[in-house]
C-alpha cells in the first residue's frame, strides 16, 4: 500500500459535471486529483476476504440481539425492536453498507464502525474512480465492481416488488451529495427495469383515510429508498406511523441494528480477540485510560473522543446527547502526514469495492478528502 503522486488529468473537473458527480470540488477539494494509492493484488484480495468475514459476523450479532431481545443494550425502544424483528423475519433486502477499516498494507485490517444504514462515498467510489483509472491506468485493476452489485440487489428487490409497483427514492433538499448519491441509485433502479421518482424527505405526507405515506400527488408511497437515518424516521412526527404493512424501505429496518455503534461491543462479546475486530465495549473501565469514545448514533466523526492517558482529543457534532461506545486506539496509519481510512463496500451481501478518505487529521470528517487507487 503505497500514496503517490499523479499528473492531474486535464479538464477532470469537467468530465466529473458531465457524469453528474457535481460536488467534487465542495469544502474546497473534496476530491484528490494528483494523488492516488497503490495496492498489490494479494493485499486486495485480503481485504474482500476480511470485509466478507466481517459481514457474515454482523449478521450473526443482528441475529443474536434479535433472539436474545437485546435491543434496550443499543437504546432501541419496542417500535424500533418491532420494526427490526418483523423486517429481519420477512428476509428484507439490503442493498448496500461499507466498513472503515485502519489499514496500512502490513498489519491486520480493524474494523472501526460499520456504515450499514446511509453510507456516503457510494458515487465516487463506484462511478468516480473507476472512470480516472481507465483515463490515468487502464493496464491496472480497481477493486471495484459495486455499479455490477447493485444492479444485482435492485434486481432481487424488484423480484419482491408488485409489477405496477414504484420505488420512491428520496433525502433531505439543499444537500447536493446525498441529491447526487440518491439520482445515482434511481438510475441503477431504472436500469433494473423498477419504475422509479423522486421526492424529497420534506414533501412526504401522511392520508389518514388511506393510512398511507404519500407524495405531492396523493399517490401512495408503497417503498422506499431513502438516504435518510432510521433514528431520524422514528423521531419524526410520522414515525409512528411506520408500520411494515404501509411502507417497505431500503435500507431495511433490521438495519438498525448494524448501524448502530452498540453493535460493536457485541461482536466482540461473541468474536472475543478476533484479529480484526479492536476490544469494544459499553462501559469505559474496561479499556482503562486509553480508549476512542463514539455515540452509538453519529456520523462524519462528529461527538468523538480521543482519550490516551493525558491526552485528550475531541470533535464536535450533534451527537452529543445519547449513548456511547467504548474502542480500543487503532490509530489510521499516516501517509506523508495524511491519515488514511479504508472503505470497504458491501453490496447485495458480497464484498465488492473500496474507497479511501483522507485527512491531516486521525479522524476522519465530513470534509475529508475521496483518494481513488488501484492495484497491480
Amino acid at each position: 500500500m503505497k500514496r503517490l503522486e499523479v499528473k492531474q488529468r486535464e479538464g477532470w473537473q469537467k468530465q466529473f459535471e458531465e457524469l453528474g458527480f457535481t460536488f467534487h470540488s465542495m469544502d474546497g477539494c473534496y476530491w484528490s486529483e494528483g494523488v492516488c494509492y497503490e495496492f498489490s493484488s494479494g493485499q486486495i484480495d485480503y481485504l474482500e476476504a476480511v470485509t466478507q468475514e466481517l459481514y457474515d459476523m454482523c449478521i450473526d450479532a443482528a441475529d443474536h440481539v434479535i433472539s436474545n431481545n437485546l435491543f434496550p443494550k443499543l437504546g432501541l425502544d419496542e417500535h424500533a425492536a418491532a420494526l427490526i424483528k418483523e423486517s429481519w423475519n420477512r428476509d428484507d433486502i439490503s442493498i448496500y453498507g461499507r466498513f472503515d477499516f485502519s489499514y496500512n498494507g502490513k498489519d491486520q485490517p480493524k474494523l472501526l464502525e460499520f456504515n450499514a444504514d446511509t453510507p456516503t462515498s457510494l458515487y465516487e467510489s463506484s462511478v468516480a474512480q473507476w472512470v480516472w483509472l481507465e483515463d490515468m491506468f487502464p493496464e491496472y485493476d480497481q477493486f471495484n465492481s459495486i455499479h455490477e452489485k447493485l444492479t444485482e440487489s435492485f434486481n432481487a428487490i424488484k423480484q419482491k416488488m408488485p409489477i405496477v409497483a414504484t420505488m420512491y427514492f428520496s433525502c433531505v433538499q439543499d444537500m447536493e451529495e446525498d441529491f447526487v448519491t440518491v439520482e445515482y441509485m434511481r438510475d441503477v433502479a431504472s436500469q433494473a427495469g423498477i419504475e422509479t421518482k423522486h421526492i424529497y424527505m420534506e414533501d412526504i405526507g401522511y392520508n389518514e383515510e388511506l393510512k398511507k405515506f404519500t407524495d405531492l400527488d396523493e399517490r401512495p408511497v408503497d417503498y422506499m429508498f431513502k438516504l435518510y437515518p432510521w433514528e431520524w424516521l422514528l423521531a419524526d412526527e410520522f414515525g409512528k406511523k411506520i408500520t411494515p404493512d404501509v411502507i417497505t424501505f431500503y435500507e431495511p429496518a433490521w438495519k438498525m441494528l448494524l448501524s448502530n455503534k452498540g453493535i460493536l461491543p457485541i461482536l466482540w462479546e461473541l468474536f472475543p480477540g478476533h484479529k480484526n475486530l479492536l476490544p469494544s465495549y459499553f462501559d469505559s473501565k474496561d479499556l482503562g485510560g486509553n480508549y476512542v469514545k463514539k455515540p452509538m448514533l453519529s456520523r462524519e466523526g462528529a461527538n468523538i473522543e480521543f482519550r490516551r492517558g493525558e491526552k485528550v482529543i475531541t470533535t464536535e457534532g450533534t451527537y452529543g446527547d445519547g449513548a456511547y461506545i467504548y474502542q480500543a486506539i487503532s490509530e489510521l496509519p499516516s501517509f506523508e502526514g495524511r491519515y488514511a481510512v479504508v472503505g470497504s463496500w458491501i453490496v447485495n451481501n458480497l464484498a465488492c469495492g473500496m474507497g479511501i478518505r483522507e485527512d491531516e487529521s486521525f479522524i476522519t470528517k465530513n470534509t475529508s478528502n475521496f483518494v481513488p487507487h488501484y492495484f497491480r
